[in-house]
């Protein structure tokens, strides 16, 4: 249904040195790099990160959660090292969810603008 996603952050090299870390295990990368923006994906860049003076204000409240597909749970765990190393928050560890399934292994970060972010597997 989507084909991508934009979010803006005040300090693009921050959230470079921040997504590089965290998509990484997840098979991303980045793609596209130009003046005020990074292009994440694995065959096209389907997350963008933009520089913004006014970017959404963080608020646990909204709503707002995005979550990337990864293909193991060592890549999720990969994922969650990798964000917290690189100035992310923790905002659930790594593990099953039986609450959604009882495949369902997940963990949780905040990056360093406040944006709630979700790296999910299937797999066993």
């Amino acid at each position: 249904m989507l084909n991508h996603v934009s979010v803006g952050v005040r300090d693009l090299k921050a959230a470079r040195r921040f997504y590089d870390a965290a998509l990484s295990p997840l098979g991303y990368k980045c793609l596209a790099d130009g003046d005020g923006y990074l292009g994440y994906g694995a065959k096209a860049p389907q997350f963008w990160v933009l520089s913004s003076e006014h970017p959404v204000a963080a608020d646990t409240k909204s709503g707002l959660h995005i979550c990337f597909d990864a293909a193991s749970r060592k890549a999720v765990d990969s994922f969650h090292e990798g964000a917290l190393k690189a100035g992310g928050r923790d905002n659930g560890k790594p593990g099953v969810r039986p609450d959604y399934s009882d495949t369902y292994y997940a963990a949780f970060v905040v990056d360093p603008d406040g944006y709630r972010l979700e790296a999910y597997t299937s797999q066993s």
